[in-house]
């Protein structure tokens, strides 16, 4: 019986799986976003948020923990650098996928997914703090414009 086993095996034995999984991380974490199709993106995606997770905190025990499901000490090394310093403060959610229509050979559903916190065009919106709004009853801003009407004024005579 099956009970219980909901996760994807998106058609390869549980070896094959696992090795593609992990070149997979391996590369988002290199690159920050990879296109692939939509199934293994969210399979990635439950595979990748933990070991992010666990970057957060950097022990010699939590770096075991990612070498051993990675297999890349460059990747290791990049996600407790890099990665782990950028998305500090925020409590989960590391990744996103935005569907990308199908693949024109196949007709599969593709997909990208990228690390949230890499990407300059949502990040520099949002971090960016709006500067006050001026006040339409007056105060600072008539007090400006009389200042600017009476030296004009002076001007002409």
């Amino acid at each position: 019986m099956r009970h219980g086993k909901k996760f994807n095996h998106l058609g390869r034995k549980t070896a094959h799986r696992s090795a593609m999984l992990a070149n997979m991380a391996c590369s988002l974490i290199e690159h920050k976003r990879i296109n692939t199709t939509v199934a293994k993106a969210k399979a990635l995606k439950q595979f990748v948020e933990p070991l992010i997770t666990k970057s957060k905190e950097d022990t010699t025990h939590n770096r075991r923990i990612a070498f051993s499901r990675l297999r890349n000490k460059y990747a290791v090394t990049e996600l407790f650098r890099e990665v782990a310093a950028k998305v500090g403060d925020r409590p989960g959610g590391y990744t996103r996928i935005i569907k990308l229509g199908n693949r024109l050979g196949d007709n599969a559903d593709m997909a990208m997914i990228e690390l949230v916190d890499f990407n300059e065009i949502y990040t520099t919106g949002k971090t960016a703090k709006k500067t006050t709004r001026r006040s339409r009853r007056g105060g600072k801003a008539k007090a400006s414009e009389a200042a600017t009407t009476e030296t004009a004024s002076s001007e002409e005579e």
